[in-house]
């Protein structure tokens, strides 16, 4: 019996020192833990989100919103007639049969420029911001009026999504190929400039190292120049492209050939006027057309 609590005896005791022997240890380990933790810095906080500008953020949240411009046309004759700016502030009168509706199709500006030599174009998405931003967030923004998006599902080639805001107007810039580097978006953000006139058009301008392609200047064989485009999505379109020289072996701008539609153009008062849609509504558009330059 003795033995038996001498063995409990001792097996206490030996319990006691190997908690003492513990505890001690814990005394000692925590301030080197402390010690140890007070010196390493851990990693960088994340630096807060650049807010974005509100006016930008309110376009994501406006799903569909148009991104056209409808003016008064005013009667003459059996035609219509409506006063037209082109994205580099030259004017001009257009007239057409009335029942073309090219006031109600409304226009948007294209505009194809040059970074550092590296062309890239910019034009109105035909449903507004949302059919870049999809009502979501953007990535980064490079000014206080234009924003960096995702590049969109199947858009081949094309990369990332410059936005810019001029006024109403929403303006993409998708990059393509190598994309461009962070000065160059830099730079493209400061250097483009926009300005809405009294009936509603965008008139840019730019400043080194962005360039601006003047009327007649092509790439790959398509017009870059100042444009304006009538109608889009699923139904018609026209586009009124100015021409130096424009003869009937102008081409119709890609936005055109590439609908996959017949097509048709004419030059009037060296503008091309390229057309696709139902053959009537072609027909009427090439003989009904006509652009007085201002």
């Amino acid at each position: 019996m003795t033995d038996r609590f001498d063995v409990i005896e001792a097996g206490e005791r030996g319990r006691r020192r190997w908690i003492g022997l513990v505890v001690l240890l814990a005394l000692v380990l925590v301030p080197i833990v402390s010690l140890v933790a007070s010196r390493d810095p851990g990693p960088e906080p994340l630096p807060p989100a650049t807010p974005t500008p509100a006016a930008i953020r309110s376009l994501t949240r406006i799903e569909g919103a148009p991104n056209i411009l409808n003016v008064q046309a005013r009667a003459k004759g059996g035609d219509e007639v409506i006063e037209v700016v082109f994205p580099d502030g030259v004017r001009a009168e257009v007239r057409y049969p009335a029942e073309l509706g090219l006031d109600e199709m409304g226009s948007r500006p294209f505009q194809g420029a040059w970074i550092d030599g590296r062309y890239r174009q910019f034009m109105a998405p035909y449903s507004g911001a949302f059919e870049v931003t999809r009502g979501g967030e953007p990535i980064r923004n490079y000014a206080p009026n234009v924003t960096l998006w995702p590049r969109q599902a199947g858009s081949g080639m094309y990369g990332q999504v410059l936005l810019f805001a001029f006024g109403p107007w929403r303006l993409a810039m998708y990059d393509r190929g190598q994309g461009l580097t962070f000065d160059q978006r830099v730079a493209l953000a400061k250097g483009l400039k926009g300005r809405v006139t009294k009936n509603g058009y965008l008139v840019l301008s730019a400043r080194k190292p962005v360039r601006l392609a003047r009327p007649g200047e092509t790439v790959q064989g398509m017009p870059v120049g100042p444009q304006l485009w009538f109608g889009g999505g699923a139904g018609e379109m026209v586009t009124l492209v100015p021409t130096p020289g424009c003869d009937k072996h102008a081409v119709p701008p890609s936005v055109i050939k590439g609908r996959g539609r017949p097509v048709d153009s004419v030059c009037r008062d060296d503008v091309l006027v390229a057309v696709t849609g139902q053959q009537e509504f072609r027909k009427k558009a090439i003989e009904g057309i006509r652009v007085t330059m201002k």
